[in-house]
């Protein structure tokens, strides 16, 4: 009996799964398979994936996050001046290590106090040997400083990635145009820009709004809702239009900031301390007398 050919036909119903997967291959093919000509075509390209379902949010904002390191500037993320700890050259341990304890940072910024330039970086673990009494007398702060890294504020982020990365670095300070310190950048700065913010085991609660760092200065979570603010500052500002406490400044602004542009409003002072993925992180609010 002679055999009949096998059937070209698809069993009911598989039909619309075959043309369900070959569609699905070739949507990603075309998504990935497309040469944007610029950085915008490209983006766009992205997030028209992630809305088809091609990439997850996850994986939209990091690649995103990436894109974002090849324009930004170190001026966008870097931890402003009034943030930093510094130690001065001729400081004595007994002066100094109170200080480095409290912060729980793991490297400091050594400086020249009278002519204001960065002599080196002294890492924490550096002090361990000293820490017994008898060796601390013997401690010479020249003998362990690092050098240090020194970068203007316009670098991009991907360059600086690769310099410290290249080199085996973990900081850098900031200088502006006029050799100036402005402030400095970690690795762990950049990184956060690309997959989100990094928690280690000394950062403060998230549900923490409010932290009093001086005498009438605060810093201050942007994501605070403006009745606890209120309430906080017995000010009166409206939340009418705005939920948090990020949004009326950046409506105050009337642009968005950057780290350390000032603004005063009902009696308090607004200073931008830190701005993540283009939002406004921390606001240092100082009461005005």
């Amino acid at each position: 009996m002679k055999e009949e050919p096998p059937s070209t036909v698809a069993e009911p119903g598989r039909l619309g799964m075959q043309d369900r997967i070959r569609s699905r291959i070739k949507e990603i093919y075309q998504n990935f398979s497309y040469k944007p000509k610029n950085k915008k075509e490209l983006a766009g390209s992205i997030r028209d994936s992630s809305e088809r379902g091609v990439l997850e949010k996850g994986t939209l904002d990091m690649i995103e996050g990436a894109l974002r390191v090849s324009t930004d500037q170190v001026r966008d993320i870097m931890i402003p001046r009034p943030q930093m700890v510094f130690i001065d050259s001729e400081e004595l341990p007994s002066d100094f290590l109170p200080r480095v304890i409290k912060s729980t940072h793991s490297r400091f910024p050594v400086i020249n106090v009278d002519s204001d330039e960065i002599e080196g970086i002294l890492l924490a673990k550096d002090l361990l040997p000293y820490l017994s009494s008898e060796n601390f007398d013997d401690f010479k702060l020249a003998s362990v400083m690092r050098p240090a890294v020194l970068i203007p504020e316009s670098k991009k982020l991907n360059l600086l990635l690769d310099e410290l990365r290249t080199n085996r670095n973990h900081m850098a300070i900031v200088l502006d145009e006029y050799g100036g310190i402005t402030g400095l950048v970690t690795v762990e700065d950049v990184l956060e820009e690309i997959v989100g913010e990094i928690e280690d085991e000394h950062d403060n609660d998230v549900d923490v709004f409010i932290k009093e760092i001086a005498e009438d200065e605060y810093l201050v979570s942007a994501l605070i809702p403006i009745d606890e603010f209120n309430t906080a500052f017995q000010s009166k500002l409206s939340d009418k239009d705005f939920d948090t406490l990020g949004g009326i400044v950046m409506h105050h602004f009337a642009r968005f900031p950057k780290p350390n542009d000032a603004i005063n409003i009902d009696g308090l002072r607004f200073v931008i301390n830190s701005i993540e993925r283009r939002r406004i992180k921390k606001i240092k609010v100082t009461k005005l007398k």
